[in-house]
Parts: C-alpha cells; structure tokens; sequence
C-alpha cells in the first residue's frame, strides 16, 4: 500500500535570481565609477573612495582619481540608482493598483506635468529660484497634474474601480502634452535645445546636493511600498474581494498615488523624463519570481538601478566627449525588451498581470 500523496512544489529560483542580480549590481556600479573619459582601475577606485575618510598624504595620481570618483562619477552613479530603483518600484506599485499590465507611473501625470513645467519655466524664462527655478518647477507641476487627476476622477466618491482614475490620466496627460507643444512651438532655437535635452534625460546634472535631495523620499518611499505589498496582492483578486478581505481600497488608493507622485517627481524634476523602466523591469521580474509585491517591489527596485546604471554608462561612453542623451538608449532597450517579452509570453502561455 502506498502512503499519501505529497505535493513537491516547483523549484523555486528566487535565491539564485536574488545573487546573481546582486552580483551584477554591484559590478555596474563599480564598473560606472571605473569607465569614463578618465577609465580608471577597480584598485584605484576603491582606494579613491577609502582616501576621502583617511588624512594620509597621497600623490598626484591618487588626487585625481579621488577628483574623479567623488566629484564626478559617484554622485551620478547614485543619481542613477536612486532613478532606476523609485521609477521600477513605482511601476510595479501602479500595475498592482489598476491591475493593467500597461500602468506605467506616467498614467498619474507626474512624468507629462513635470515636463510641462519644465517647459514652461524655460519658455517663459522664469528665474525666481535661479539654477533650481526648473526642477523646482518641473516637481511642483508633476504633483500638481497628479492631484488634478485625482480630484476630477474622485474614484472613492462612487465606490467604482479604477477605470476613471486611468482614463481621466489618459485626458489630462492628453491635453498637457498639448499644453507642452504650444509652449515648444513659441520656443526659441536655443530654448528648444534645452528643452530637447531635458525631455530625453540626462544625469549630467547630478550633484552630491541632488542626491541628498532624492534619496530620503527615495529610501522611505519604497520602505512603504514594500509594506503595502500584501494589500497589492489582495487588490489583485479585485477591489470587491479585497474589500470583503479587510482592505480599505480608497485609502490604499491614495496613500499609493501620493507616494508614487512624490518618488517620481522626486526622481524626473532633477533629470528629465526617463521611459520603460517602470513598464519593463516588473514585467521582467514578474516573469521571473512570479507576482506577489513582497518580492517584486524589492527586486524591481534593484533591477531598475542596474538598468538606469547600465543606460547611463553606455549614454557617457558611446560617443565621447558627447553624451547620448539617457532617453535614447533606455527607447532603444526598452521597446524591443517589451515587444520580446509580449512575444515570449504569448508563446509560452504566460500572463504578465
């Protein structure tokens, strides 16, 4: 007679996803502070970033590569993980919340408004904050379009789904996107350059100031979506079951938006509007370890910190001294990594959602 029947659950290959995508982050990073106009050794960089807390003397080629790792590289390296990881997280979030695979942060208005008011600011050549008038303008209108949304799509008052708040994103978007062309098109040749830049990113701008700036909300943004992870999951099985299971839905909704608007405009206001990287890295990591928040949150914050790393070093390096604008190469990456993943999906009976 045989004994009961035992279930073997599948392999699962989160911990060797875990150390392989670990071990690949930790040599991008390294590699970013390394290559650039002034490539640099892995020895020299480490002993460039242990020279600034040591009161020995060093000879010239030391000064220089601590120059160049702290005032140049490390403080755009960050600028960079920082992005990657709030804009993946936020996607992910965002695709739980309206449960549309196609939710990107952009659907809430922060990326379309941030760039109005960047627009703006450049077009109309305000100045009252001097060097800090455009990315203080750029997060003031990305919050701002966010909270209009929310206010005309008032998705709690009826008790409905999600559908309004994402169409009423789609229109407002819409017509700053409108917005945004009149100003370009009453743009000066110099004041389109500059808005050209802007609008395809670049983290040329980054400063140890601007790190110091973005990492709080950064680290305690994530921090909390991470523990909201568990509600996603439930919101998942639809906004009635998830009710009937405990989950205030109309205030997870809006701590969700708020926190989502504070990370991205937090994120694009310093450096331009970056794509892809909250639609493609959670489809990515969705595929890989499956849909449950309380590992894709963490692992989409870290693949969006290797791609953004990745993008930028290939932005600096591929056509030197110029730079590729960031928005080019993430395009170039991200739309046929998207349409492959479409692809690899339809063909091996995967869902994405």
């Amino acid at each position: 007679m045989t004994g009961p029947l035992k279930l073997k659950r599948p392999p699962s290959h989160t911990g060797a996803i875990a150390a392989v995508l670990g071990a690949v982050l930790v040599a991008a990073f390294f590699a970013s502070v390394a290559i650039g106009a002034v490539s640099l050794s892995l020895d020299a960089v480490l002993r460039a970033i242990a020279g600034r807390f040591s009161a020995s003397a060093a000879d010239p080629e030391a000064v220089l590569a601590e120059t160049v790792v702290w005032d140049l590289r490390l403080a755009r390296v960050l600028t960079a993980v920082i992005i990657g990881a709030s804009l993946a997280t936020c996607g992910a979030a965002m695709q739980g919340l309206f449960g549309n695979p196609l939710a990107d942060p952009g659907i809430i208005g922060v990326s379309s408004g941030a760039s109005l008011g960047a627009i703006v600011v450049v077009v109309l050549q305000i100045s009252t904050f001097g060097l800090w008038t455009l990315p203080i303008g750029a997060f003031l209108a990305g919050t701002a379009t966010t909270f209009v949304i929310y206010a005309l799509a008032r998705p709690g008052k009826t008790g409905g789904d999600n559908s309004k708040l994402l169409l009423v994103g789609i229109a407002v978007n819409a017509i700053g996107g409108a917005f945004a062309g009149y100003l370009t098109y009453l743009a000066t040749a110099e004041q389109l350059q500059s808005l050209t830049f802007w609008s395809m990113g670049s983290l040329s701008s980054a400063k140890w100031v601007t790190v110091g700036i973005s990492a709080p909300p950064t680290v305690v943004g994530i921090v909390l979506l991470y523990r909201w992870s568990r509600q996603l999951d439930l919101l998942a099985l639809g906004e009635r079951q998830a009710r009937h299971l405990g989950v205030d839905v109309k205030r997870l909704r809006r701590k969700l938006i708020f926190v989502t608007a504070l990370l991205v405009a937090a994120a694009v206001s310093f450096n331009g509007t970056i794509g892809f990287v909250g639609l493609v890295i959670p489809h990515l990591f969705r595929l890989m370890i499956g849909p449950a928040h309380r590992l894709l949150i963490p692992f989409s914050a870290a693949g969006g910190a290797l791609l953004v790393m990745l993008a930028d070093l290939a932005a600096r390096t591929l056509d030197p001294p110029s730079e590729i604008p960031i928005g080019v190469i993430m395009g170039s990456l991200g739309g046929p990594f998207f349409l492959w993943m479409i692809y690899r999906s339809r063909r091996f009976g995967i869902s994405a959602s």
